[in-house]
């Protein structure tokens, strides 16, 4: 997501919201923070001892979201030889930043990952099947590690081997504001793209603003572009595309129908009206101060909003263009790896494994981070209060769950598609300077220049 100075791709974040799973396994061998050189290479051996002796843990990761420091902090005190160096940056800095962090001398720890494609063939990114072998990870749900795996070198995503783990599981949706919704005659959650769009009339008729969206730096509006684009074609084209699958395109009629959704939307000013000068942080806000009916975002604001609109906020998966069907939704976990050049590369697999597995931080994964723990399929999920955001917003992924439904960000395709097409040629959309056809097929060009390097 996120980044979005913000968190799309950092829940900017393939495929399938995780069911959690399974089991851990130990074994022994070089201590963590030796002066072994990392390898990429699946044949390494790792040790799952923590060991007493200091280690310095370097992380790089998004800036504005406290689940990571909040997970280092507990883990500091249950293991107080362990420290972290935490740097942060902006998700579109970390894209741009991440090749050259972990090509250096003082190559991270642990990074929050943009895109792995990129990372994996050039080397940068450790493998980490031996650590699934080593605490069982290959027992955890197929669906909750797809999208981290890359076969071939690097070349497609979704099968292959392991390079990277969720802090957290995400799932995206429309939050709404109660008493807005109740001024304009919703009573319960709309069930077709239809019903949606009856309810954005009814707002703006009423003098509401019907969605508070950010698009500024990075395009906000491309979350509801893709809940439209989900409902209008066949998810598997979208996630074929994102995996870069050869003769995957985004020039396909459920795209263009989505762009010519979204324009429609912004001529008829469904979107805050200065959404391109719009950033996250003050989307938000607004949204919280009751700006606006609806705000298409992701579960990491479910604690937020539950503490500063207690009682007023509402969550809902976006519909399905025909009533009864199946719903989709982008969903991907807030993804971090190993760096090849790690240097406690075991004490960072560790710590992965404990973010899943320790009963205290996967209950800082759903307080502090708003989303599904992930980890083994026998563990529950930590208890919440029933009628809070934070408790739609576990619901919805556990329904999108068993229904199959969850495809990655189309911002995760390529390292540069968000930053390079998607972000400009939708601000240019949404303020009449770009049509539809333009849009579909600028991003497809992006993508395809980008594959060819």
């Amino acid at each position: 997501m996120p980044d979005f100075s913000t968190r799309f791709s950092r829940r900017g974040l393939a495929l399938l919201v995780p069911a959690l799973a399974a089991g851990l396994v130990m074994s022994a061998c070089s201590a963590p923070g030796s002066d072994q050189p990392s390898s990429t290479g699946s044949d390494a051996p790792v040790s799952t001892e923590l060991g007493t002796g200091p280690i310095t843990l370097e992380l790089y990761a998004e800036t504005g979201f406290p689940l990571v420091k909040a997970l280092a902090d507990e883990f500091t005190k249950q293991h107080p030889n362990v420290k972290f160096n935490i740097r942060e940056d902006q998700f579109t800095v970390i894209t741009e930043n991440a090749p050259r962090v972990l090509a250096s001398d003082n190559a991270p720890d642990i990074i929050r990952l943009p895109t792995m494609v990129d990372l994996v063939k050039d080397d940068l990114l450790k493998n980490l099947d031996p650590y699934v072998t080593a605490y069982g990870w290959d027992k955890f749900p197929a669906s909750q590690l797809v999208q981290l795996r890359l076969a071939d070198g690097g070349k497609v995503r979704g099968s292959g081997s392991l390079y990277g783990l969720g802090l957290g599981y995400s799932v995206t949706g429309v939050f709404y504001n109660k008493k807005l919704a109740q001024q304009v005659g919703m009573t319960e959650p709309p069930a077709t793209v239809a019903e949606f769009e009856e309810l954005l009339a009814k707002a703006k008729a009423a003098g509401v603003q019907p969605i508070v969206q950010f698009n500024k730096n990075t395009a906000g509006i491309n979350f509801p572009h893709q809940a439209l684009q989900n409902q209008f074609g066949d998810p598997a084209q979208i996630a074929d595309w994102i995996f870069q699958k050869p003769g995957a395109t985004f020039d396909t009629p459920a795209a263009l129908k989505a762009t010519e959704t979204i324009q429609r939307w912004a001529k008829a000013g469904y979107f805050t009206k200065d959404a391109n000068a719009l950033d996250y942080a003050t989307m938000v806000g607004d949204f919280a101060k009751g700006g606006g009916l609806f705000m298409f975002n992701g579960d990491w604001e479910s604690g937020n909003l539950d503490k500063n609109m207690a009682g007023n906020a509402g969550f809902f998966l976006f519909p399905t263009e025909a009533a009864g069907g199946k719903h989709v939704a982008m969903s991907a976990p807030n993804t971090f790896g190993i760096g090849a050049r790690a240097k406690n590369p075991d004490a960072a697999a560790y710590f992965l494994n404990w973010a899943h597995t320790d009963a205290k931080a996967r209950e800082i994964s759903v307080k502090v981070g708003g989303s599904s723990p992930g980890g083994p399929a026998e563990l529950p999920l930590p208890p919440v209060t029933e009628g809070t955001v934070l408790a739609e917003t576990l619901k919805a992924s556990q329904q999108l769950g068993a229904e199959n439904g969850a495809v990655d960000f189309t911002a995760n395709a390529t390292g540069g598609i968000f930053a390079a097409a998607i972000t400009p040629e939708l601000q240019k959309l949404i303020a009449g300077q770009q049509t539809p056809e333009g849009y579909v097929k600028a991003v497809q060009a992006e993508y395809e220049k980008e594959l060819s390097r």
